[in-house]
């Protein structure tokens, strides 16, 4: 089994939970990078090894306040990898958390579901 990531958030870098053992996958918090290549393909590898062998229920969460443009990219590059997940005969949803004010954040989550394949949830939360 994959060894867990566990990054504390930063000003500038999301907190991220990939724990394939308790099944609990996050990204929080705010994404900032320079090159969100240098952050995020560390993270892509990981998710590249785990669509192979995935638990049965995969459940991603997203939880940002806010990212940058070249982050979108990113977390395009990310659900793309996991759509492989449907490959596999598995389950797999994200969800998409976002304030019940920030139409920014809902918006972006929405744009996100819109080009993907997998079951997308958005969820307020207080």
């Amino acid at each position: 089994m994959l060894k867990k990531i566990d990054i504390k958030p930063t000003d500038d870098l999301p907190g991220v939970i990939f724990d394939p053992q308790k099944n609990f996958f996050m990204i929080f918090g705010r994404i900032l990078p320079e090159d969100g290549r240098i952050f995020f393909n560390p993270l892509l590898e990981w998710v590249a090894e785990y669509v192979k062998d995935p638990n049965d229920y995969t459940e991603l969460h997203f939880k940002l306040d806010y990212y940058n443009s070249s982050t979108a990219r990113m977390l395009t590059k990310l659900i793309v990898e996991l759509e492989k997940i449907l490959e596999t005969g598995k389950k797999i949803k994200v969800v998409w958390e976002y304030a019940i004010d920030d139409e920014v954040i809902k918006e972006r989550g929405e744009e996100l579901k819109s080009i993907s394949y997998l079951p997308f949830e958005l969820r307020v939360i207080s």
